[in-house]
């Protein structure tokens, strides 16, 4: 984890002075004078005190200062001071649409040096120029899993020298590390998941890490993960970790580009020439570890490039587990073109409706692989109509289905999540949605597509080089 002090002179604390965020968009930007920085104690803002600026040591220290070893003393209430408790649920409503560059200023004047922003290596560098922008002293960490592509740690070094910051790391625990590689090998997350890697390479690190602070400034947005980040406020008290008073509350979790769209996030770092990875222009997009990472096609979801040997829905790894929405399973309506719940209320619409593809039951599907010689060779698709990788894929597999009509190729689809899940994964070689099946005529066994590559023009080709 990385702790990284700005050293502008705009550090300087000066008066207050009145000044509009709303208005600080892409398009303009306004040096804001210094307001008073006011200290606060997790959910506790003092009325009336003053915190000291960070300075930033010019030298960068060759040992790991934990956060709590940073951090100020704090503020003792003066006589006729109270204590004002915080609403963060009020809060977030009041900043639902202000501008990143209002709630990040919010949330440094909130929390002054008990607050740090969380830097993956990513497009989530845009925190930092926000920072900048509202001209006050931050903080930035960073963790170090020791499995990082060569070009993160280039372009941290980049970014400490475009900002003038020092990056300090957190590592994992050494023995736990070893403990898991002399175990399960260095490539264990392929088999069994990446669960137990992220939680000791990741999320322990982290945790450990933030119990020195009582606020932390992340850069979800809803529109990152299919299923799990969808209802992300803008601040709230984090429901997973804790902050250095310990206990439940005892941290506040900052999410300034929660309502920001991917393409937004990428005009506004061209428009202000911020440094980004160079593996966005190989065609990462989001980016993890080394092993766990890989570019995505056009059409796929940035989600896509990250675990996806496993279903679309798991693609978290455990740092901002409290974000994550749990979706109910819908089941399908008398006529198979939608979901309800149980209680009747509309769920998500189901997918690939053309007229062309046939929709597959588990016994219509399960008689389709018993057969030795089928009178036509079959395309089957399985899928869940909630995932956004499905979807993305909707309008390619329709235009094939109506492609290959007349062809004596059937299409179909058979929807393997909910109940059907586990059958689809024991007997049909599910691994994620959407999983691509081709059952040639004359043989028993399926094939499954082994290719991301999605459109038409690719899926043409794996069929008539089997048909």
């Amino acid at each position: 984890m990385a702790l990284a002090a700005s050293s502008s002179s705009s550090a300087i604390l000066g008066s207050v002075g009145s000044h509009d965020l709303n208005a600080a968009k892409i398009s303009s930007f306004q040096r804001l004078n210094q307001p008073v920085i006011l200290s606060a104690s997790s959910n506790v803002i003092h009325g009336q005190s003053w915190m000291k600026p960070i300075s930033a040591d010019p030298k960068r220290s060759h040992a790991m200062i934990p956060f709590a070893a940073t951090i100020a003393a704090p503020e003792v209430l003066g006589k006729g001071e109270t204590e004002v408790v915080e609403d963060y649920d009020k809060l977030a409503k009041d900043l639902e649409s202000a501008s990143p560059l209002e709630i990040m200023d919010k949330a440094l004047q909130n929390f002054g040096n008990d607050i740090a922003i969380a830097f993956s290596g990513a497009e989530d560098v845009v925190l930092i120029e926000y920072a900048r922008l509202t001209g006050r002293p931050f903080r930035v960490f960073s963790l170090d899993t020791g499995r990082l592509n060569p070009e993160t740690y280039a372009f941290f070094d980049t970014v400490e020298k475009h900002y003038g910051i020092h990056i300090e790391y957190v590592f994992p625990d050494s023995v736990e590390v070893q403990a898991l590689v002399r175990n399960k090998g260095l490539f264990s997350f392929y088999e069994d998941g990446h669960q137990e890697c992220c939680r000791i390479r990741k999320v322990r690190p982290l945790r450990k890490a933030l119990k020195g602070l009582r606020a932390w400034i992340t850069g979800q947005r809803k529109d990152q993960s299919p299923g799990t980040r969808a209802e992300i406020p803008v601040v709230q008290v984090d429901p997973t970790f804790e902050g250095m008073d310990s206990g439940v509350g005892s941290l506040v979790k900052w999410n300034p580009v929660a309502n920001v769209d991917s393409m937004d996030i990428w005009n506004f770092l061209r428009a202000m020439n911020v440094p980004v990875n160079s593996l966005h222009s190989q065609g990462y997009v989001s980016i993890g570890c080394e092993p766990c990472t890989r570019p995505v096609l056009p059409g796929q979801h940035e989600r896509e490039g990250r675990w996806w040997w496993e279903d679309s829905k798991a693609k978290e790894c455990g740092l901002h587990k409290g974000n994550i929405k749990q979706e109910e399973v819908p089941e399908l309506n008398g006529n198979g073109n939608g979901a309800a719940h149980k209680n009747g209320t509309a769920a998500v619409t189901d997918i690939f409706n053309s007229q062309n593809v046939v929709s597959l039951s588990r016994t219509g599907i399960g008689n389709l692989t018993k057969l030795e010689n089928r009178a036509d060779p079959w395309l089957v698709v399985l899928y869940a109509p909630w995932c956004r990788f499905c979807q993305a894929m909707e309008g390619s597999y329709d235009e094939l289905a109506e492609k290959l009509a007349g062809s004596g190729i059937k299409v179909g689809k058979f929807r393997a999540d909910g109940e059907q899940k586990k059958f689809a994964q024991q007997e049909l070689q599910l691994g994620s949605f959407p999983t691509i099946l081709f059952f040639p005529k004359h043989s028993p066994n399926p094939i499954k597509y082994p290719s991301e590559k999605r459109d038409v023009d690719s899926l043409t080709a794996f069929v008539n080089a089997l048909q």
